[in-house]
């Protein structure tokens, strides 16, 4: 099969209907976003650098928000090569990548598998390079049983898994935090639009790819953004070993920031975006 588009969808080779949003004009910045949410989970930072002159463009992964919610396909290689193809389709070049969490290993797995010839820069925010679990690699890691609780709970209720999720999430669950119901929802309703077969496999591929060699392939400018107190990507074992490896990497570190930057810090991201991409 060969690629085609709508307005708002791109259907890949093997069938599958990616959803996109495309707003504003301009340099393109393309965004990923992590799990188990989709492409409206980055809509405040689209939404002011399409006010600041950029085209920016967010599709929901594979199984994930409004795309199709195939059985098979749940693997990195597959988004990523599912990122190509709506590149390849919009006819986008001299992109910026922006991907959050598994949105970032999305991003780092993008550039491996094919290069940086329409790629002009890159941010990984909050993202789970070069690799989250631990391993004979990453003995530092997190350890595997952790993800294996993550899939009991979205197996057992993941209604209820991603409701107890958005706490430490978004840092609720701290001291003097002032959580927002609204988000929590928010977060919520997004991860129940994801398929379960979606959601459960891509635990495997957020938590054990190794992103070492493709970060290394990550010619381009790459900006690292993370949060000190991410209590879901945990900053020591992501975006410290990243930055070592990324050929021109620079990281910047939000004091106290949880995993979700993009709502509870969005006005100091908005602003680190901006700089970015204008440098």
């Amino acid at each position: 099969m060969t690629i085609t588009r709508t307005s708002n969808t791109v259907t890949t080779r093997d069938g599958t209907t990616i959803y996109f949003t495309d707003w504003g004009h301009g340099p393109a910045v393309v965004f990923s976003h992590g799990w188990p949410l989709q492409g409206d989970a980055w809509e405040d930072q689209m939404m002011f650098l399409a006010e600041h002159g950029y085209r920016v463009i967010a599709h929901d992964r594979r199984g994930h928000g409004r795309s199709s919610k195939t059985w098979h396909g749940n693997h990195m290689n597959d988004y990523a090569d599912d990122l190509a193809q709506v590149i390849e389709a919009l006819d986008l070049t001299d992109v910026t990548l922006v991907g959050h969490s598994t949105g970032g290993g999305e991003v780092a797995r993008y550039v491996g598998r094919h290069g940086t010839g329409r790629v002009k820069g890159a941010v990984l925010v909050g993202a789970v390079t070069p690799q989250m679990g631990q391993s004979d690699a990453n003995p530092n890691g997190v350890p595997m049983a952790v993800f294996d609780g993550i899939r009991q709970g979205v197996k057992a209720d993941r209604a209820q898994f991603f409701k107890d999720l958005s706490g430490p999430f978004y840092g609720f669950n701290r001291d003097g935090a002032k959580a927002s119901q609204g988000m929590r929802d928010t977060f919520w309703l997004q991860g129940m639009q994801c398929s379960l077969r979606a959601a459960y496999e891509c635990i495997k591929q957020f938590s054990e790819t190794d992103f070492t060699e493709d970060l290394k392939k990550m010619t381009v400018p790459t900006l690292v953004i993370h949060g000190d107190d991410d209590q879901i990507v945990p900053i020591d074992t992501t975006a410290r070993r990243a930055v070592e490896l990324l050929p021109q990497g620079r990281l910047l570190v939000y004091e106290g920031g949880s995993h979700g930057l993009a709502y509870t810090h969005k006005d100091r991201l908005n602003a680190d975006l901006l700089a970015f991409l204008r440098s």
